[in-house]
């Protein structure tokens, strides 16, 4: 007798993997913590097997988890295009949306994945640049939609997240110990440059740029090496790369937070615009509640 899955218990399972846990997911499913825990305990209990393990305050795909992931995602992508296909037209055109680089690799992929399935017909044009670049565009009518990073936003901004900028350098590197201190640092147009310079300019410390660059592989390419040190939000430190001690273990100077905000055009926004400020909007409030 043929046997039929349960699509939404199916969609909590695959948001849950990708996200990487219940709280996460019930932001970006729009729902309770509670009732995705119990779709995806309901699937486990139709498919008689476990599909996470609990590892600390995460989760993990089981063996079981880790088989029905692809399946499933491929059959949640079926399942969309008939529904886009066979239900009234839905919003569709292009969204113009700006990025600092430094934030894309860290937090944007989650983001552009889980709108892509909700809005198929939605197409999202990312452009990278520093902030004060992204502003530019915006105010011009480039850009539909604009993310930032900045230590005192502009009041029409919506903040999303404070974070704390940090002191990056190689994995058990000395370059944070040398006299004078090698900086890598991005463009005069780079948003952390002026925090960084004021910071050690109430410091005793000698410095010198090794690096001025807005492209992050390079910047990262030179930390990695040794051959400096850089500042990052910590949520954006990539694998290679390590925090430095705090302010009194390292002898760097104590750098502020910044703020991950949103801005949105001066003229109305499109449909578009709204639903994936929405989107962004929920995904950034599911990862504070981690």
């Amino acid at each position: 007798m043929a046997r039929n899955l349960d699509t939404a218990a199916l969609r909590a399972f695959v948001v849950v993997a990708e996200a990487g846990g219940m709280t996460r997911a019930a932001g970006l499913l729009n729902l309770t913590q509670g009732a995705v825990s119990q779709q995806v305990r309901r699937l486990e209990e139709q498919l008689g097997c476990r599909l996470f393990e609990r590892e600390h305050r995460s989760l993990r795909l089981s063996t079981a988890g880790e088989r029905l992931l692809p399946r499933a995602t491929a059959l949640l992508e079926h399942n969309d295009a008939i529904w886009a296909a066979m239900t009234a037209p839905e919003v569709e055109g292009e969204v113009r949306l700006g990025v600092p680089y430094d934030i894309v690799p860290a937090i944007m992929p989650p983001i552009l994945k889980t709108f892509a399935r909700e809005w198929p017909r939605l197409r999202v044009n990312m452009i990278t640049d520093p902030t004060v670049a992204l502003l530019r565009m915006l105010d011009a009518g480039d850009l539909d939609l604009c993310l930032t990073t900045e230590r005192d936003p502009a009041p029409r901004a919506e903040v999303l997240s404070r974070e704390s900028l940090v002191w990056v350098g190689a994995p058990g590197g000395a370059a944070h110990q040398r006299d004078p201190l090698p900086l890598a640092l991005g463009d005069p147009t780079c948003s952390f440059r002026a925090a960084v310079l004021e910071a050690l300019g109430g410091t005793a410390l000698d410095w010198t740029m090794i690096c001025t660059t807005s492209n992050r592989d390079s910047m990262s390419a030179m930390v990695a090496a040794d051959l400096g040190v850089a500042p990052l939000l910590r949520v954006s430190v990539p694998a290679e790369l390590r925090v430095l001690d705090d302010a009194g273990d390292c002898g760097l100077p104590t750098l502020p937070a910044f703020a991950i905000a949103m801005y949105g055009p001066a003229a109305p926004a499109s449909v578009g615009a709204e639903k994936l400020a929405d989107h962004i909007r929920r995904a950034f409030a599911a990862r504070l509640a981690a």
